[in-house]
């Protein structure tokens, strides 16, 4: 059983415990409006840390190092929408937080402490766990990050419908700004703890105990709630058993075709052509209906076209052309991480060396990069335009943007984009020594990058490969790429790593390049460029890579 599969079933779990968040407001008969936190200062908002049931059971699956501490807890917000702004203005500042506060008739703002947010993935040690078992003896104990933009309802039947915040927290080690927020009436899934640390927990019953910490409190004025939740743990054999068929049956109902695509792309360490999937909303994943919350004030220039996502029927006709003044996407690289050697794995050619990377090319806008293409009856390319809006989300041009072409690798199986970025491995003076084959994509909106730029969409559709790049028989293709977004692929496989056999061992960069043969219509083509310095070192059968920090970004 794979740790996805896992993950996946931990997601179903959270769905279910989302759904008995709704059941244990709806049982309480309050009438529209009670739960409203009375005498609450305008614009503060009322954070309460809360359980959806007494007890929960948790499957310790074959093979695993323990159980995922899925627990069912929630933050749940009134009195005003709880929201945070994270920045940095370049990475070598450090991030800053931001609380808005807003009670309809204008807005304050509130800096966190210096150092309280290290990242974008969330609140750091927000929650603590202890659990103990039968006998009392506190076994294990835990802290968690806080994703406020796990969104997973409402709480009481009066508040807003859909949320306007984004549906998760970018864990991408480039993030530049970030959305926080949970609105008024809304709860948001507390309960995935030390998310990829399982906690090595025998079969048996235990009593978990779960707080938020006392700075965090101190801060949201939050009260010194500790639910308490009856554990069982459970061993499910990979065989079957009753656990699996729940699991699977669960499932069959839930997952669609998300979860389809989930299992048809390998997204682990040898990820290779598959963008890496954002980490949506716990309650929703599953199901495959995150990108249906809305997509917030503000989105202009276009950006509302793109959850369409659909292709002109045919080929544009008249004369081509782009106003002067239209708004167009700004694409930017980002430096490589995850660097990696690897030695004949996933089809290399054994006993080579290959140094393996992920890289993103996110656009800044302020209008979504919008490409069709268009295929001739018969003909394996397909013309590929690309298309402008304005301020109304009007289309007032296009241009011919070069070709689309059908990858039938296992894996892929879509129309690849050609030569949206380009990746090359440069020795210590900066001329080319190795060009990664990898020059077709498919474009998904797989990271939040910036979602504090001008018209950035909270809310993209295309997050994944099932959303946007056709099939075989396909006569057209959209692909979007949103406004304060990026696409990651992970370079792993042959032809897309570079292989280092033979290279000395030294200096060298590895170059990320967007829109290389500037087919593409940009607000700017002076920030397409990227470097990272990765040193080889070794020998021929045991090559080593060192990256060394990007200013402050400590990853390789």
């Amino acid at each position: 059983m794979t740790s996805q599969q896992h993950r996946s079933r931990l997601q179903r779990s959270a769905f279910a415990a989302g759904a008995a968040l709704t059941v244990f407001f709806a049982g309480t008969g309050a009438a529209p409006g009670a739960g409203a936190a009375p005498g609450s200062t305008a614009g503060e908002p009322k954070l309460k840390l809360i359980a959806a049931s007494n007890s929960v059971t948790l499957d310790r699956w074959e093979g695993e190092p323990g159980v995922y501490l899925d627990l069912g807890t929630y933050v749940t917000v009134d009195g005003a929408p709880f929201e945070l702004k994270v920045t940095r203005k370049s990475y070598k500042d450090p991030v800053v937080a931001r609380q808005f506060l807003r009670n309809g008739s204008g807005t304050r703002t509130r800096t966190l402490p210096a150092g309280l947010v290290k990242d974008f993935s969330g609140l750091p040690g927000f929650l603590r766990v202890s659990i103990k078992n039968a006998a009392g003896t506190e076994v294990a104990k835990s802290k968690g990050t806080f994703c406020p933009n796990n969104a997973s309802g409402r709480i009481r039947p009066d508040a807003p419908a859909t949320s306007k915040y984004p549906e998760s927290c970018s864990t991408n080690p480039f993030t530049l700004g970030s959305v926080w927020g949970v609105e008024k009436g809304w709860a948001s899934n507390s309960s995935t703890v030390d998310y990829d640390k399982p906690v090595d927990l025998p079969a048996g019953e235990y009593t978990a105990k779960v707080s938020v910490a006392k700075k965090y409190r101190d801060l949201f004025g939050i009260p010194n709630d500790q639910p308490t939740i009856k554990v069982t743990v459970r061993q499910v054999s990979n065989g079957g058993g009753e656990g699996m068929a729940s699991s699977s049956q669960a499932s069959a109902h839930h997952g669609g075709g998300h979860g389809a695509h989930s299992a048809a792309h390998h997204y682990g360490p040898r990820g290779a052509d598959a963008p890496t999937p954002p980490a949506l909303s716990h309650a929703l994943e599953d199901r495959g209906m995150a990108h249906h919350l809305g997509d917030g004030p503000g989105h202009t220039d276009g950006s509302r076209i793109a959850p369409a996502l659909k292709p002109h029927t045919q080929r544009p006709t008249g004369r081509a052309g782009v106003p002067a003044n239209v708004p167009k996407p700004d694409l930017r690289s980002l430096p490589a991480w995850g660097i990696a050697i690897t030695d004949g794995e996933d089809g290399d050619v054994p006993g080579k060396d290959y140094l393996a990377f992920s890289a993103n090319v996110w656009n800044a806008g302020p209008a979504p990069l919008v490409v069709d293409g268009f295929r001739s009856p018969g003909k394996e390319l397909m013309d590929s335009y690309q298309y402008f809006y304005d301020a109304n989300g009007k289309q007032v041009g296009y241009t011919p943007s070069g070709t689309m072409e059908w990858d039938p690798r296992e894996g892929h199986e879509h129309w690849h984009f050609t030569d949206f970025a380009s990746y090359r491995l440069l020795s210590a003076d900066q001329s080319t020594q190795v060009r990664s084959g990898k020059e077709a994509f498919c474009l998904a909106n797989t990271d939040a990058i910036d979602y504090t730029v001008k018209n950035a969409n909270w809310h993209p559709y295309n997050t994944d490969l099932s959303t946007a790049c056709g099939e075989q028989n396909s006569i057209s293709v959209r692909e979007v790429l949103d406004v304060g977004s990026g696409d990651t692929y992970t370079q792993y496989r042959p032809g897309q790593s570079f292989d280092i056999t033979g290279l000395p061992n030294g200096t060298y960069y590895i170059q990320v390049i967007a829109n290389p043969e500037k087919r593409l219509q940009e607000t700017s083509l002076s920030n397409n460029v990227s470097l990272r310095k990765v040193v080889l070192g070794g020998t021929p059968d045991a090559r080593t890579v060192t990256v060394p920090p990007y200013d402050l970004i400590n990853t390789p």
